[in-house]
């Protein structure tokens, strides 16, 4: 009997390549990048069966700096390249990155119908809220009132909640994290555990365009107050643990509730259940400010995958069947062109 030789263990050096990065001085893309190299390792996957695809934009640079297979797609597209990547190996762990625009303007589309498929795939939504490669026009998550190139008197558009936009269109994983956090990682590992689409929208800091939009919950130190990390089977506590969210059985609405020495209970503070539908598209939409922000995995609730459908049907058509290309090109109409 032959001995297994065990897979080595690989090292965030591997997932490097030796590309010069090419994002501006102090882009959050790059907190995110070595975020990611430093969490493939924990993965226990190999760069030979990784695979990276992405639209158009800054973040989209991200597969030349992943030593690992990539595409650099069209505008809004990454979704159906990376769905014929899936089908046709269906052993790849497909990794999809884009950003507010590519995403939710001209991807939309693509977007929302990757999601209700629920195609096997990790998809990181870098939002800065604006359109940065193409020198800062305002772009679909950009705030009421955004001064940009397109609009020089302020944006009058209400922005898309790109998690609720995730719900909306079917998504069983749902995530949120900004680029500095320690904490991103973690999510990272969670949207590769979970089977199926997995959807993450990590705030990111657009250092020329929109600089520091998100301090007030992401900056490096002294907003840890205003974040809410969730964990399933955990009290929503934030602040220290002296608030947490609680449930108004009045108006069937979250609530901010002090709690006093320690007692959650008390305060009537709900516990995070990731399977909760309801509750997600409620923490999804509470306004910041009045409330934390919520990050971490806010819905996490499997069901069989579009790629594992696909498969085992044409699994099940050809059971018993010899290909036969000639018998395929043969068969119906034909046309001889002459």
């Amino acid at each position: 009997m032959n001995d297994m030789t065990p897979i080595q263990k690989s090292s965030p050096k591997d997932w490097e390549t030796d590309q010069e990065v090419r994002w501006c001085p102090g882009c959050g893309d790059y907190a995110i990048l070595k975020a990611v190299q430093r969490t493939m390792p924990e993965l226990g996957r190999r760069p030979e069966d990784t695979v990276f695809i992405s639209g158009i934009g800054c973040s989209s640079r991200f597969p030349y700096y992943m030593e690992t297979y990539g595409f650099h797609t069209i505008h809004g597209r990454a979704p159906a390249v990376a769905t014929g990547v899936k089908l046709a190996n269906p052993e790849l762990d497909v990794w999809i990155i884009t950003g507010d625009g590519d995403a939710l303007s001209i991807g939309g589309n693509h977007t929302m119908h990757l999601l209700r498929r629920n195609l096997d795939c990790q998809i990181l939504l870098f939002n800065n809220e604006i359109y940065g490669l193409t020198k800062g026009q305002y772009s679909p998550t950009s705030r009421v009132g955004t001064k940009s190139p397109s609009t020089p008197f302020g944006s009058v558009d209400r922005p898309a909640t790109p998690c609720a936009f995730a719900l909306g269109s079917g998504a069983r994983f749902v995530a949120r994290g900004f680029d500095v956090s320690k904490h991103l990682p973690d999510v990272l590992k969670a949207a590769h555990a979970h089977k199926g689409a997995a959807f993450i929208e990590i705030f990111q800091n657009c250092i020329v365009y929109n600089k520091d939009v998100f301090e007030d919950f992401a900056a490096p130190k002294g907003a840890e107050a205003r974040q809410l990390w969730l964990q399933d089977g955990q009290p929503m506590l934030f602040d220290g643990g002296s608030k947490g969210i609680a449930m108004d059985m009045d108006t069937l609405t979250l609530k901010v509730v002090g709690v006093a020495e320690g007692d959650w209970q008390a305060a009537g503070v709900i516990v995070h259940n990731v399977k909760n539908r309801a509750i997600a598209h409620m923490l999804v939409e509470m306004p910041f400010g009045e409330f934390p922000m919520a990050l971490g995995v806010l819905y996490d609730d499997p069901r069989p995958t579009f790629d594992s459908a696909v498969t085992e049907q044409n699994a099940k058509l050809s059971e018993g069947k010899t290909p036969d290309l000639q018998a395929l090109i043969s068969k119906g109409q034909t046309w001889t062109v002459e």
